[in-house]
Formats: C-alpha cells, sequence, structure tokens
C-alpha cells in the first residue's frame, strides 16, 4: 500500500522545481497520485477494507486542495501537472 524509497525518490527527482525539493506542491501531488494509485489496487482485492478506505478519501482531499492551490497561484503549472500526472480533471 505504501510506496517503496526508490520510487518516492525517483518521483521528487522528476517533479522537483530544483535541486533538494522535497516539498514543492508538484512533489507532494506526485506522490499523493501514487499511494492513491497503490491504495485503488489493493481495494480492488480488499473490498471491505474500510479503514483503509478512510485513509483513501484523506488522501484524495488532500492532493485536492493541494491542486486547487497550484491552480489558484499558477493556472499553466496545474495544467502541466495534471497531463504529467494523467490526472483526469
Amino acid at each position: 500500500m505504501s510506496i517503496t524509497a526508490d520510487r518516492k525518490l525517483s518521483l521528487i527527482k522528476d517533479y522537483a522545481a530544483s535541486e533538494g525539493d522535497t516539498g514543492s506542491p508538484e512533489v507532494q501531488v506526485a506522490i499523493l497520485t501514487e499511494r492513491i494509485t497503490n491504495l485503488t489496487e489493493h481495494f480492488k482485492t480488499h473490498k471491505k477494507d474500510n479503514h483503509s478506505r478512510r485513509g483513501l478519501l484523506k488522501m484524495v482531499s488532500q492532493r485536492r486542495r493541494l491542486l486547487d492551490y497550484v491552480k489558484s497561484k499558477d493556472v499553466e503549472r496545474y495544467k502541466s501537472l495534471i497531463s504529467r500526472l494523467g490526472i483526469r480533471r
């Protein structure tokens, strides 16, 4: 359900604005998207895992808030981020 350290480092490297950037909204959204994808796969086999489902809903709302923040600051950054991640919205 969680992501490996190697995968997290590769996400940080791909989405970081500069060297050592781990806290920018783009990096946070990319990590959350990876975790959401993993949990979605988990629910295909564990349909009744409601405790993890609550965590998934919290992650989705956190990602939505971060995306709204990026959109309010710079619309082009927002559009490029959702296209790179393959998020529908």
